[in-house]
């Protein structure tokens, strides 16, 4: 069902590569924290992986991987790469050498504005979901808890992953359409639509909401 390469093994990253290989069945080839990257063709145990890094601090050590110097990691030939640990880490120098289908922006600000427009030019081979909406999910949880503390009503897990699922696959949806009909970027689309609706937003409440 796929390969896929995460940088970074925190917040972000552990759990979109528990979600890619037990939930959708990717084989995670490599993966990286603060103690440097890790690769396998055959796939990466990534409970084991979890296991470790819980134990050791870190990932220096794991045996189900090989150690790769870690500029190497985000040109390695994948389906889905996703950075998910520092910003500026897509830059002018690797942009042209990313070599996966899909880039899904876990990080913030992960690719830089140079490296945005070269892999632009490629919008044929590669497909970005940029990280305004790659990583909004937990901004709109946390929305969630807000709306629920005011009501003091609260939903449980399912309802909330529903919730968050729909606004997602409405997002998604809509910066698709844009970028579609005015041929630009997904970036600048889902940014233009973000603008729109906080402008909107507040020409409907008036002056004094």
């Amino acid at each position: 069902n796929g390969t896929a390469v995460i940088q970074g093994f925190g917040n972000v990253g552990a759990v979109t590569a528990h979600g890619l290989a037990y939930k959708n069945g990717m084989k995670i080839i490599a993966l990286s924290d603060v103690s440097g990257a890790y690769h396998n063709d055959h796939g990466i145990d990534v409970r084991a992986a979890a296991r470790h890094a819980l134990t050791h601090g870190d990932l220096k050590g794991f045996d189900g991987a090989e150690s790769i110097p870690a500029e190497d990691l985000l040109t390695l030939p994948c389906d889905v790469l996703v950075p998910a640990a520092v910003s500026g880490v897509i830059h002018r120098e690797n942009a042209g050498k990313i070599r996966c289908r899909l880039l899904a922006e876990g990080a913030n600000g992960p690719t830089t504005v140079e490296a945005a427009k070269i892999l632009f030019k490629r919008w044929d081979e590669l497909f970005v979901i940029p990280d305004i909406l790659c990583n909004a999910g937990g901004v709109i949880v946390s929305y969630f808890e807000w709306i629920q503390s005011l009501q003091s009503y609260f939903w449980n897990e399912t309802e909330v992953a529903d919730r968050l699922f729909r606004a997602l696959e409405q997002s998604f949806n809509a910066m698709i359409k844009r970028a579609k009909e005015e041929k630009i970027p997904h970036r600048l689309a889902a940014l233009a639509i973000g603008v729109e609706r906080v402008m909107q937003a507040r020409k409907d409440r008036g002056l004094f909401p």
